[in-house]
C-alpha cells in the first residue's frame, strides 16, 4: 500500500534498482499518482524527479518537459518543500528540458530559446554562473546550424561552474564541434582523455567512443576503432536511451565492411524501432540503419532476411524502403522548424559514404557473413591454430561481394577454349594455386551448349574428363572428405586407363590408397592392410612404368610422395613412441622420395620431401634437424621459382621459432608467409590458423596491439571457414590477452559474442571454459548480477558431467561467490552449499577455502560488526577444511591459506572494532606467509601493512608499527619488491605525520 510518505520514498528506493525502460517508467507514473493523494508535497517532488529522469533515460524526451515545468510552479510555490539535492536538481535540470525539446520537431524554435532565456534568467537571480546557459545556447546552435563558431566561442571561453555539464560531457561536446566544422584530428586530440579513461561520467566514454569510430577509421587508428566499437556497443545494446548511440555503430559495421555484425546488432536492437519520444535520435538510429542497409543493397542482398519492426517479416530491401519513409520527413520536419537544412544536410551526408577500408575490420566478435558464398564443398575444415597450417588443407569462404582479395600475379582467363585449356594445364604442371579457379571455368564451358573439343591440339576428351574428375577428388582432400575422394580418385583412375594412360591412372590410385590410409589414421582399430597393400602395388607398377617410359616423371615422384605421406600420417598417429618399424618405413619413403626427385630434377618434390621430414622431427622434438630441413625445403622452392609453395613451410618454421623462445624471429617469418598467400590466393590453405600463429608471435614478441589484431583476423577467417571450435579457442585466447592488457570490457564483448550465438555446434567443455572466463570477466567489470547469472547458469550445466565433478566443484564456488557479491544472499547460501557437497564427492579444496574467506569477506562488508560470528564460522570452516588436506598436496599451499584465512580472520575482527584480537591474528598471518620463502613474501608484506594499521591507528603504538614497518620495507627491498616496500614506506609516513600532529596538540 502507497499510503503514506514512507512507503512512497521506499518503492521510488526500489524503483532505482530497476534498469530504465518501460517497467521503471510505468511504476514512476504510479509513485507519481500515489504521491499526489497524500499531504506530504515533498514526497511529490522526488516523485517527479524520479519520472522525469525515468523518461529522459527511457527514449521519451518529449515528455520531460511536462513534468519539469511542473517542478518549476511547485517550487515557486513553495520552495522548502525541495531538498537541497532537489534544489540542485532544479537548476541542474533546465539543461535536459533544452536537449529534450531539440529533439522534438513539433515544438517551435523560439520555445526553445523561451526556456534558454528563463534558465539563464533563473540562474542570474539565483548568484549563479551563466556558463551552463552558454552551452545551451552552444547546443541550439549546433543543431540548427547557424551561429555555431559564435555559440561555440560564448561556452567554450568561459570558466565551468558547478553547474556545468560533467567534465567528460563537455569535452565530447567541444570534440564534436571540431569533428563537425571538419577538424577530425583535433577533435580526436580533444577526445583523448575521454577516450582514455581520464575523464568519465554515466555515460562517458561509451557515447565519445560511438562518434568517434569513424574519424578513427579515417585516421587508420583501426585498434582503436575495434576497441571503442566492442566497448562502446556493449554499453549502448538495448538502452532506449540510447539509439544515436546505436545508429552510429551500425555505421561503422557498414563502412568497415563488417556488414555481417552490423545485421546482428540490427537484430539485437529492433525493440528501437519502438522507442518513438526522442525524434531526434530516432532519426540518428534510422539514418543509420539506413547506411547498414543501403550497403547491402548495393551489394546484391535486396532479398535476405532482417530484423525490423515486430511484427512481421523484414528483407532488406522492405526495410529499406520503410526507413527511407520515415527518415525523410522526419529529417524534412526539423528543418522546417529549424528554418536551416543542418539536420537534412546531415543526414544525405551520412547516406552518401562508402567503405573507408579495402577489407572488412577484424573485430574478433563472432558474426556470421550475410549471403556469404558458399565454399567449394560441404563440411569445410581447418588445422587448430597450434598445428602445422595447411596440413590440412581446406576452402576457404569468400567474403561478401568485394572483399576476397585478388593476385596481381594470376593469369587472366583466355576466351578461346583451347587456349584456357592449354593454360591451365601448365600452371597445374607448376602447382600453381590459381589452376584451381581456371579448373572450374573449364568444367563450367565443357557444360555449355554446343562446346566443341579440339583433341589435335587437346588430346581425347577423356583425359580432359579425367583431369576434371581427379580435380574434384583434390577438392575432396583439401575438405578431408576422404570417403568421396578417394571415389573421385578411383573414377579418374578409371578414366585415365580408358584413355590409355596408365602413368595418370597409376598415380590416381596411389592417391586413394592415401586418402584411405588419411582417414583412418586416428582410430587405432581400423585394418589398413588394404589401403597399405593397394599403395604398394602403385609403387611396384610406377617404378616399372617409369622403366618402361609409359609414366611422367611428375607422376612417377607423386606416388612415392604419397607414400612419403602415408608412412608419415601413420607415423604421426603413433606418437609419442612409435613403433621402430613405422620410424624406419618413413625415413626410407622420405630418402626414396627426395633422391629420386633430386635425380629427376624436381625441386619441388624434393622440397616437400625435406618438409615431411621437418614436420616429423618437429614432432619428437629433434628442433634442429627439423630447422634445417625447412631451411632447405625453402632454398629449394625458391630455386625453382615456385614463391607460392612458401607459405606452409615459413609458417612450420616460424612455429620452430616460437617453441624455441625465439618469438621475434617468428614475426617476420609469419609476414613473409601471409604476403605470399596473398600473392599467390589457394583455396587450399587455411589462412586463420596463419593469422593465429601471427597473433602468438606478437604476444609472446611483447606486441600486444599485433597480437589482437591478427588473433581477431584469425577468428574472423574461420568462422567464415566454418571453424567453429578452432574460432573459439582463439577467441578465448583474445580474450586473456585482452584481459592481461587491462581490457577487461573488450574481452567480455569478444566472450559475449560465443555465448550469445548458436552454440549446438560449439565443443561442450570449450563452451564452459568460455563461460567461466565471461563470469569471471563480468565479475571483474562489477557487473556483478550478470556474472552471478552466468556461474550459476553453467553450475547447473557441469552438474551433469559425472566424469569431471571436480569442475563442477569449482564453478559452484565462484557461483556462491558472486551472488553473494550481487547482494543475492539467499541464492548465495544455497550455492554454497552445493559447492560444500559437490568437494565431498570430488574435493577441490583451494576454491572451496577460498569460498569461505569470501563469505567471510562480504559478510563482514554487507552486515559490519554485526556479521562477525557469522564471518568467524565461515573462517572456522575453512580452516577445518584446510586441516583434512594432506601436507603432501602439492596443489595446495597450506602456508598460503592459513595465512589468508588469519588475514581475513584479522580484517573481520578489525571491522567489528576487537583491535586486540585482529592484530593477533594478523601476526598468525604474518608467520604462515613467513613460511612460504620467496612465494610468500608479497602477501607478506600486505599482512604487515594492515598490521602496522591497526597497531598504530587503532592501538596507538606508533612506535611498535614504526618499527614493524622498518623492518618490513628492508625485507622487500631485499626481495625486490618495490611496489611493496613503496607501500609499507607510505604507511609509515603517515603513521609518523600523524604521530607528530598528536605531539603537537
Amino acid at each position: 500500500m502507497l499510503d503514506t510518505a514512507d512507503a512512497v520514498f521506499d518503492a521510488l528506493r526500489e524503483n532505482n534498482e530497476r534498469p530504465f525502460g518501460r517497467q521503471r517508467t510505468v511504476r514512476a507514473e504510479e509513485l507519481v499518482e500515489a504521491a499526489e493523494q497524500l499531504d506530504d508535497r515533498g514526497a511529490l517532488v522526488t516523485s517527479l524527479f524520479e519520472l522525469m529522469s525515468a523518461y529522459t533515460y527511457a527514449g521519451e524526451e518529449r515528455k520531460s518537459p511536462v513534468v519539469f515545468a511542473r517542478i518549476v510552479r511547485m517550487w515557486d510555490d513553495h520552495p522548502s518543500d525541495f531538498s537541497e539535492w532537489e534544489e540542485r536538481q532544479l537548476y541542474w535540470r533546465f539543461k535536459w528540458v533544452t536537449t529534450a525539446l531539440l529533439q522534438v520537431p513539433d515544438v517551435p524554435l523560439e520555445a526553445v530559446r523561451r526556456w534558454t532565456r528563463e534558465m539563464e534568467k533563473r540562474y542570474r537571480a539565483a548568484g549563479h554562473g551563466l556558463q551552463p546557459v552558454y552551452a545551451m545556447r552552444h547546443h541550439i546552435a549546433a543543431h540548427i546550424g547557424a551561429g555555431r563558431e559564435d555559440g561555440y566561442d560564448l561556452w567554450a571561453t568561459r570558466p565551468r561552474t558547478d553547474l556545468s555539464d560533467c567534465e567528460a560531457c563537455e569535452t565530447r561536446h567541444r570534440a564534436l564541434h571540431h569533428a563537425e566544422s571538419g577538424d577530425e584530428a583535433r577533435a580526436l586530440e580533444e577526445w583523448q582523455p575521454v577516450l582514455d579513461g581520464g575523464q568519465t561520467c554515466m555515460e562517458e566514454p561509451y557515447v565519445s567512443m560511438a562518434h568517434a569510430l569513424l574519424p578513427l577509421l579515417r585516421a587508420g587508428r583501426l585498434d582503436e576503432a575495434r576497441s571503442h566499437h566492442l566497448v562502446g556497443y556493449r554499453f549502448a545494446r538495448g538502452k532506449p536511451d540510447m539509439p544515436h548511440a546505436l545508429g552510429l555503430h551500425l555505421e561503422f559495421c557498414a563502412l568497415s565492411r563488417n556488414e555481417g555484425r552490423g545485421l546482428e546488432v540490427l537484430a539485437e536492437n529492433r525493440s528501437m524501432f519502438d522507442v518513438v519520444g526522442s525524434p531526434l535520435d530516432r532519426l540518428n538510429w534510422l539514418t543509420g540503419v539506413e547506411v547498414l542497409l543501403a550497403r547491402l543493397a548495393d551489394q546484391g542482398h535486396g532479398g535476405l532476411a532482417v530484423a525490423g519492426p515486430p511484427g512481421r517479416t523484414w528483407t532488406v530491401d522492405a526495410l529499406l524502403a520503410h526507413v527511407r519513409a520515415e527518415a525523410d520527413p522526419l529529417a524534412a520536419a526539423f528543418d522546417r522548424r529549424n528554418g536551416t537544412a543542418e539536420i537534412g544536410t546531415r543526414r544525405r551526408q551520412r547516406l552518401a559514404q562508402r567503405p573507408l577500408l579495402d577489407g572488412p575490420l577484424a573485430l574478433g566478435v563472432r558474426a556470421a557473413a550475410p549471403d556469404a558464398a558458399p565454399s567449394t564443398g560441404a563440411g569445410a575444415k581447418t588445422g587448430t591454430a597450434t598445428s602445422a597450417p595447411g596440413t590440412g588443407a581446406e576452402p576457404g569462404t569468400e567474403r561478401i561481394a568485394g572483399a576476397a582479395s585478388t593476385s596481381a600475379d594470376t593469369e587472366p582467363i583466355p576466351a578461346d577454349f583451347t587456349e584456357l585449356v592449354l593454360l591451365t594445364r601448365k600452371l597445374a604442371a607448376q602447382g600453381r594455386p590459381d589452376a584451381d579457379r581456371l579448373w572450374e571455368r573449364v568444367r563450367a564451358r565443357t557444360a555449355e551448349d554446343g562446346h566443341v573439343h579440339d583433341e589435335d591440339a587437346l588430346g581425347v576428351e577423356l583425359m580432359l574428363t579425367a583431369e576434371l574428375t581427379e580435380r574434384a577428388a583434390f577438392g575432396g582432400i583439401d575438405r578431408e572428405e576422404w570417403a568421396q575422394a578417394r571415389t573421385d580418385m578411383l573414377q579418374a583412375a578409371g578414366l585415365y586407363e580408358e584413355a590409355d594412360l596408365p602413368g595418370r591412372a597409376c598415380a590416381a590410385r596411389a592417391r586413394a590408397a592415401t586418402a584411405s590410409v588419411a582417414a583412418t589414421v586416428p582410430d587405432p582399430k581400423t585394418d589398413l592392410a588394404l589401403p597399405l597393400a593397394e599403395l604398394a602395388t602403385e609403387l611396384g607398377l610406377a617404378a616399372d612404368l617409369m622403366a618402361a617410359g609409359r609414366i611422367e616423371p611428375d607422376r612417377y615422384l607423386a606416388v612415392l610422395q604419397c607414400e612419403a605421406m602415408t608412412t608419415r600420417h601413420r607415423l604421426i598417429g603413433d606418437l609419442p613412441e612409435p613403433d621402430a618399424a613405422l620410424t624406419a618405413a618413413f625415413e626410407t619413403s622420405v630418402a626414396r622420395l627426395r633422391a629420386e626427385a633430386e635425380r629427376l630434377e624436381s625441386l619441388p618434390r624434393a622440397s616437400a620431401a625435406r618438409q615431411y621430414a621437418a614436420d616429423v622431427a618437429a614432432r619428437v622434438g629433434d628442433l634442429e634437424r627439423a630447422e634445417a630441413e625447412l631451411a632447405d625445403a625453402l632454398d629449394l622452392v625458391e630455386r625453382a621459382g615456385h614463391p607460392w609453395r612458401t607459405p606452409r613451410p615459413l609458417a612450420l618454421l616460424a612455429q620452430l621459432r616460437m617453441r624455441g623462445d625465439r618469438a621475434a624471429e617468428a614475426v617476420p617469418l609469419m609476414h613473409q608467409a601471409l604476403s605470399a598467400a596473398a600473392r599467390w590466393p589457394d583455396a587450399s590453405l587455411s589462412l586463420g590458423p596463419f593469422h593465429a600463429l601471427l597473433g602468438h608471435a606478437y604476444a609472446h614478441a611483447g606486441d600486444p596491439a599485433g597480437a589482437v589484431r591478427h588473433l581477431s583476423e584469425a577468428a574472423d577467417r574461420m568462422d567464415r571457414e566454418g571453424a567453429e571450435d578452432h574460432a573459439a579457442q582463439v577467441r578465448l585466447e583474445l580474450a586473456e590477452l585482452l584481459g592481461d592488457q587491462g581490457r577487461r570490457a573488450d574481452a567480455v564483448a569478444v566472450l559475449e559474442s560465443i555465448v550469445l550465438g548458436d552454440t549446438a555446434a560449439l565443443d561442450p567443455r570449450l563452451l564452459a571454459q568460455v563461460r567461466l572466463d565471461l563470469a569471471r570477466g563480468l565479475a571483474a567489470l562489477g557487473e556483478l548480477r550478470e556474472a552471478a547469472a552466468e556461474f550459476v547458469g553453467l553450475a547447473d550445466v557441469v552438474a551433469g558431467w559425472e566424469d569431471d565433478r571436480f569442475t563442477h566443484t569449482l564453478v559452484a564456488c565462484e557461483a556462491a561467490v558472486a551472488l553473494a557479491a550481487s547482494g543475492q544472499w539467499e541464492a548465495a547460501r544455497t550455492a554454497y552449499d552445493r559447492a560444500v557437497a559437490s568437494h565431498a564427492r570430488a574435493p577441490r579444496p583451494a576454491p572451496v577455502v577460498g569460498m569461505m574467506r569470501e563469505f567471510a569477506r562480504l559478510t563482514m562488508a554487507a552486515q559490519e560488526a554485526d556479521g562477525l560470528p557469522a564471518a568467524l564460522r565461515h573462517l572456522a570452516d575453512a580452516d577445518t577444511l584446510c586441516a583434512e588436506v594432506p601436507s603432501e598436496n602439492a596443489d595446495f599451499a597450506h602456508w598460503y591459506h592459513s595465512g589468508a584465512i588469519q588475514y581475513q580472520r584479522s580484517r573481520a575482527y578489525a571491522a567489528a572494532g576487537s583491535y586486540d584480537d585482529a592484530l593477533a591474528e594478523m601476526e598468525r598471518s604474518i608467520a604462515a606467509y613467513t613460511e612460504g620463502g620467496r612465494a610468500g613474501e608479497e602477501p607478506r608484506a600486505e599482512a604487515v601493512r594492515v598490521a602496522a594499521l591497526i597497531e598504530g591507528n587503532a592501538l596507538g603504538d606508533v612506535p611498535a608499527a614504526d618499527a614493524r614497518l622498518t623492518a618490513a620495507i628492508a625485507r622487500c627491498e631485499e626481495a625486490d619488491l618495490p611496489e611493496a616496500a613503496a607501500s609499507l614506506a607510505s604507511v609509515r609516513s603517515g603513521l609518523a605525520a600523524r604521530g607528530q600532529a598528536a605531539d603537537g596538540d
